[in-house]
């Protein structure tokens, strides 16, 4: 089924959406966002151009900037939670590593970065033309990371479905957002600086078959999981909606 360039940018929002939300929230931008209602107006409005089965309102958390007069609060908690579940000491209440999740299911110890899964998500990047910024030590599996993949493929796949359908102003516009999007924080490009691989050496041979096999054999196989242990686990509900909103769009 031919997927249109309206309904693949509505993918790309929200994988943006859902990288910001789970990132660390270094800034008060998630914060402010959740504070002021827009984060909610925003997942409404991208979950309903997809069609999902979700709203906000009944969403554990919808409204939950309403209980901070001040988002700097607000981003303190959502700081604390942040470092609890994701990060933790010794360890997080829930891994936002494939790695790890694809571990428990194959019955070995995880290790980062060194497990066959992470290894096959940084050669995924390396065939999209991207890779990790230099002098960083994340393994590019994580949740935000992997979103932002997604992103990057899904705003591609618009790109060549408005330039199929005629539409050469809007495929220029969102190739202009690919190479431009600020949002892309967790890669630099693998090749030569401005490079950019062409969509018929993207895997699968395009920006839709990349983003099929990663979702298939990637993202479906620990996100759904994920998500519903940051649900059971999460003491702020923020992040228990956002996972809602991820198992609702990966599941």
């Amino acid at each position: 089924m031919t997927v249109s360039a309206d309904v693949w940018q509505a993918r790309a929002a929200m994988c943006e959406l859902l990288a910001l939300s789970f990132r660390y929230p270094e800034d008060r931008v998630l914060a402010d966002a959740v504070a002021s209602g827009e984060w909610g107006e925003a997942a409404e409005e991208i979950a309903g151009a997809l069609d999902l089965d979700w709203s906000a309102d009944v969403a554990a958390g919808a409204a939950e900037g309403a209980a901070f007069d001040d988002p700097a609060e607000l981003q303190r908690a959502l700081r604390a939670e942040a470092t609890r579940l994701f990060v933790g000491a010794p360890e997080p209440a829930v891994s936002p590593y494939e790695g790890v999740w694809r571990a428990k299911d194959d019955g070995v110890q995880a290790l980062l970065f060194v497990n066959p899964h992470s290894m096959e998500v940084e050669r995924f990047c390396k065939a999209c033309g991207l890779g990790r910024p230099e002098g960083t030590n994340e393994p590019l599996d994580a949740a935000w990371t992997e979103l932002e993949l997604l992103e990057y493929l899904a705003l591609r796949a618009a790109a060549d479905a408005a330039e199929a359908d005629g539409i050469a102003g809007d495929a220029a516009a969102v190739e202009n957002v690919v190479e431009d999007d600020e949002t892309l924080d967790e890669f630099e490009d693998a090749g030569e600086p401005g490079e950019v691989v062409a969509s018929a050496d993207l895997p699968g041979g395009s920006p839709e078959a990349a983003w099929d096999e990663f979702v298939a054999e990637h993202a479906r196989q620990w996100m759904p999981q994920f998500a519903a242990a940051v649900q059971e686990e999460s003491r702020v509900p923020f992040y228990a909606t956002a996972a809602s909103l991820l198992a609702a769009f990966i599941g």
